[in-house]
């Protein structure tokens, strides 16, 4: 009788000893203690597939301004991702006249930002299909000097 209290004692503190080891090595893995440990994990991992379909369609685009060389965009081409596409045009501090950004495309798409003075940006945000669109200053006469250029959306 006394092998088989001994017995059972060994087995009950040996289980003892292996479930302290599991929650051990969980809760040095994930930084957190016993089962609460887990839930991080589960969390992250369904976090982590819902972000991902917002960097796969439109984008952000950036321009600026250029009157080095008469009035022009760099870069004067631009490619996204169809979706929601925002370009922001910096209009440098050493420019002398004011600028925007406005887009126009397939369908009569048409969307104009805000003009910027030197030191200031102008954005435009809008959402689109795949196509072939224009992005002009609509400042009057800059188009026609050369400030435009051509965004490619996929």
């Amino acid at each position: 009788m006394t092998r088989l209290l001994t017995s059972v004692a060994a087995l009950v503190v040996a289980g003892a000893l292996m479930a302290g080891c599991g929650g051990g090595s969980s809760s040095s893995s994930s930084g957190g203690g016993g089962y609460g440990s887990q839930a991080p994990a589960k969390t992250t991992a369904a976090t982590t597939p819902a972000a991902a379909p917002a960097a796969s369609s439109g984008g952000k685009l950036a321009i600026k301004a250029d009157e080095s060389n008469g009035l022009s965009f760099d870069p004067k081409t631009l490619k996204a991702k169809a979706g929601t596409v925002t370009i922001t045009m910096d209009n440098p501090s050493g420019d002398s006249q004011p600028h925007a950004v406005s887009v126009e495309g397939p369908g009569g798409v048409s969307a104009s930002g805000q003009i910027a003075q030197p030191g200031s940006t102008s954005k435009v945000t809008l959402k689109l299909k795949p196509g072939k669109y224009t992005f002009f200053c609509p400042v009057d006469g800059h188009r026609a000097a050369g400030m435009e250029g051509t965004l490619t959306v996929q």
